[in-house]
């Protein structure tokens, strides 16, 4: 598979447009909880079945990814082979693995400026990647960062 960017969500279907409007508002909702602004959902068919934010600060979890509370949420599937993974970040090893290992054919990114993620291993095993230049998902990205570099650092594990 190949990575296609998109520079905006004009560019998307109704169906893409809301899943990403619907990841970006859990963003927001992240960084108003002081917590880290990644935002995800989760469709099936038309359906938004799920949404989840990082919530690494406000649980105390590590793993508490954007894209894992997503998919907590939705619950047990039998399958995800119709399922499509909006995140407004792209997807940091441990997400990409749990993207791979469920088998979700395809993923639509906000942006991978803020941090590149691992879409070429996620196209290379398969999986479809749209990439979006979604400047308001930067904009929360770095006011974020901003306001709270100690805690990006330790989400990306990275020293300050």
């Amino acid at each position: 598979m190949t990575i296609v960017v998109r520079t905006s969500l004009d560019d998307l279907d109704d169906d893409d447009r809301a899943g990403y409007e619907a990841a970006y508002e859990q963003a927001a909702l992240g960084l108003a909880e002081a917590g880290v602004p990644v935002g995800a959902a989760l469709r099936r068919g038309t359906e938004i079945v799920a949404r989840g934010r990082n919530r690494r600060v406000q649980e105390g979890d590590p793993t508490a990814h954007g894209e894992i509370d997503c998919l907590r949420a939705a619950g047990r599937r039998p399958g995800y082979a119709d399922c499509t993974l909006y995140t407004t970040l792209a997807p940091c090893m441990m997400c990409t693995g749990t993207i791979i290992q469920f088998k979700i054919p395809r993923v639509v990114v906000g942006e991978a400026e803020t941090f590149e993620g691992n879409l070429s291993f996620l196209a290379g095993q398969g999986v479809e990647v749209l990439l979006l230049d979604h400047q308001p998902s930067v904009g929360l990205m770095a006011e974020f960062q901003a306001r709270y570099p100690e805690v990006w650092a330790e989400d990306i594990a990275e020293p300050i």
